[in-house]
């Protein structure tokens, strides 16, 4: 296996190259290592590292940390040297356990990190551990159920299925996440809370809560870290954020319905049009503004390459309201036939009409208001 060195933060690896050279693509490599996803992995370390923070100490014990689908392993392999953390870096495939231990012995933290030669499932239903983060390749579902069961303090999930996750591929989505999405212009978010939804019903299995700390939708992929806490009575409140989307194709207007058996009107309560249901899905918070403010605070003081943009993307989520499904601008700006202002200025515009409004991290023409679709239209026509 050809191999090469790179630098991540403060931490330089070897990571595998194809065969053929560096200009194919990750997956053509024996072992799986995505440049693209160093933003990920840059979030990763500064949101580890604050959640760390919060973790009161206890002499007895120390903090476990594992990747439970290592690939390369340059994540694991980062937050051991980084932050000196415990971590055990697992993979299935012998090619990947051999170059994270090549790459355990040069970094010098054997002390620190293990490399793990086992089904990521049977290594989770094995061992708990504090901090669980899985990164797949694809699709989360198959390991959620062993990663809710393992994780004690933190659960970290990247999904790069986007396409079933928002609705492209419906069938799909449906059979790997139990919940039905939407394929229209917040399908995004759609996508976000589709992946909160099925975790919180399996953390609800073994009478665990989860408290989003921080989730985003970004290019390709979800990625979401989320506090947990033991206690049936915790689980049971979690699941009252579950529920479903009632959305108006017609005319665009969009309800949240909490409940995992709430009734659900059929017409639009704005226009009387026939709503389309989505969900079962998260309806709660997606982020947690004072855990946002102090990554951002540690992605500053770090040495990161993708700070820039981190920082820029973490300021959009720490900001933007906690309301399911935002609007698009220019959607609506070509239904009404008209042309699209700033979007700072239509958000002003939505303020100074007395609703709540705030862009989205999730792109440069969302918004998210409490104000109805009838509001936001006059608002918008109104604009001079």
């Amino acid at each position: 296996m050809k191999v090469r060195t790179i630098k991540e933060g403060d931490t330089e690896v070897l990571v595998p190259v194809p065969e053929e050279g560096a200009n194919f693509a990750p997956s053509a490599a024996p072992v799986f290592y995505n440049p693209a996803m160093e933003m990920n992995r840059d979030i990763s370390i500064a949101a580890t590292s604050v959640f760390l923070e919060g973790i009161e100490p206890d002499p007895e014990k120390i903090i476990t940390y594992v990747d439970a689908l290592s690939a390369s392993g340059i994540r694991g392999l980062r937050l051991a040297k980084e932050l000196g953390v415990h971590t055990t870096l697992n993979d299935w495939n012998e090619d990947a356990v051999g170059l994270i231990q090549q790459n355990i012995d040069r970094l010098d933290i054997g002390d620190l990190a293990i490399a793990s030669h086992k089904n990521a499932n049977v290594l989770l239903h094995e061992k708990h551990f504090n901090i669980v983060d899985l990164d797949p390749f694809g699709t989360p579902a198959p390991f959620l159920a062993a990663a809710a069961r393992s994780a004690i303090n933190l659960l970290a999930v990247t999904a790069t299925d986007t396409a079933p996750l928002c609705g492209a591929h419906l069938n799909s989505g449906i059979r790997k996440y139990a919940a039905i999405p939407f394929n229209n212009e917040f399908h995004s978010e759609m996508g976000v809370r589709i992946l909160l939804g099925r975790v919180a019903r399996e953390l609800s299995l073994h009478d665990k809560a989860m408290t989003p700390l921080l989730s985003h939708a970004t290019r390709h992929y979800v990625r979401t870290y989320l506090e947990i806490r033991k206690g049936a009575k915790r689980a049971d409140k979690m699941l009252k954020d579950m529920g479903f989307i009632a959305h108006c194709p017609a005319c665009g207007h969009r309800e949240a319905i909490n409940g995992l058996a709430a009734p659900i009107e059929k017409n639009c309560s704005n226009c009387s049009g026939e709503n389309i249901i989505a969900g079962p899905l998260w309806l709660g918070k997606l982020h947690d503004p004072d855990f946002c403010s102090n990554t951002i605070t540690e992605l500053e003081e770090r040495n990161s390459g993708t700070s820039q943009m981190a920082i820029k993307m973490l300021e959009f989520c720490r900001d933007e309201l906690d309301i399911p499904m935002f609007y698009d601008q220019h959607l609506i700006c070509k239904k009404l036939g008209v042309s699209a202002s700033g979007i700072d200025r239509l958000i002003q515009e939505i303020r100074d009409n007395g609703f709540l409004a705030s862009r989205t991290h999730f792109s440069g023409t969302s918004f998210k208001t409490n104000a109805n679709i009838t509001d936001i239209e006059r608002i918008i026509l109104n604009i001079r």
